[in-house]
């Protein structure tokens, strides 16, 4: 596992219309042609993803580099969900490419539910622990043969200093508009807690978009695309990013996280965070107004001095 690895150039994505993916399947999946298709509401970064009838999705990867995690996906999510406590998604077919779609891509279950957000969520603390019961019994999960950090997951469960890059560039736009002594200072404890080697198995991408909500409740986690084993403390960045100071320290204490991991986590969240505000300077948006309170989460809970 380098220590340093490579990112290469932003990812060039690609354009997906309806009448695309119709062909797709009738193409290649005849049995579900008569189905209606349709974009879901609120559309992912690394996949173009239809509704397929009422309990089925198309994942269509929008670049070459997320269409390394479809066999991934086909591979290992069955291996995974019988052992999780909540659903995630099961792959029903795998796609090939056709119909001027270059890729490969895959047909899901649905699954129920509108995407976590901070006013969504009706007991904190209860999501919290759900959450940490969810990616322990992840990490119990046996790694043998299964993916490490590379390309396929954009390193997560490797260094986070893979994105020291992005972070310094960040902290450059951002000068003058935040504490940018006290960023780099968490960021650094982050690039100095030590990683003991034990390898378990991670989500990658523990964001609000891939938490789904019934109820107020979790009640499902989707977007395995960056699943890998390594180290998982890429997976607790949603503890600032979208728990309160309560929904932290349960899902903290449920998890049994050291120091170290801690802080590992803490700097996933910040170059996440920092990149984010970088982008939205000036703005007011709730993708900004987000970023900005993760960052307040970020620097209130740092253990100064």
């Amino acid at each position: 596992m380098s220590s340093t690895p490579e990112l290469g150039p932003p990812p060039r994505r690609v354009t997906v219309e309806v009448e695309q993916v119709r062909r797709l399947v009738a193409d290649q999946f005849p049995q579900w042609a008569r189905l209606p298709i349709r974009p879901v509401s609120t559309g992912g970064w690394d996949n173009r993803t239809f509704h397929l009838g009422d309990r089925m999705s198309a994942r269509l990867p929008s670049a070459a580099e997320y269409a390394l995690a479809v066999d991934k996906e086909q591979r290992w999510l069955p291996v995974l969900a019988p052992h999780l406590p909540l659903p995630v998604p099961v792959p029903l077919a795998a796609g090939r490419p056709g119909a001027g779609y270059p890729f490969s891509w895959s047909v899901h279950s649905w699954l129920d539910g509108e995407p976590a957000s901070a006013d969504s969520i009706a007991d904190p603390v209860r999501f919290g622990l759900d959450l940490a019961e969810f990616l322990a019994a992840l990490r119990n999960a046996d790694t043998t043969d299964g993916p490490r950090p590379g390309k396929h997951n954009w390193f997560r469960g490797d260094t986070v200093r893979t994105f020291e890059g992005h972070v310094r560039r960040a902290l450059g736009t951002l000068d003058g508009h935040l504490d940018v002594d006290l960023a780099r200072e968490i960021w650094q404890t982050a690039l100095d807690a030590r990683w003991d080697g034990v390898e378990y198995w991670l989500h990658g991408d523990v964001a609000k978009g891939n938490l789904l909500l019934n109820d107020g409740e979790l009640g499902a986690v989707i977007d395995f695309g960056t699943c890998g084993v390594g180290d998982p403390a890429c997976d607790l960045a949603i503890a600032w990013t979208l728990l309160t100071a309560d929904g932290r320290r349960a899902f903290r204490e449920r998890l049994s996280v050291d120091d170290a991991t801690w802080a590992r986590g803490r700097g996933w969240a910040l170059w996440k965070t920092l990149v984010t505000c970088a982008q939205t300077l000036g703005r007011a948006d709730n993708e900004a107004v987000d970023a900005r309170r993760s960052l307040g989460e970020i620097f209130s809970e740092y253990p100064r001095g």
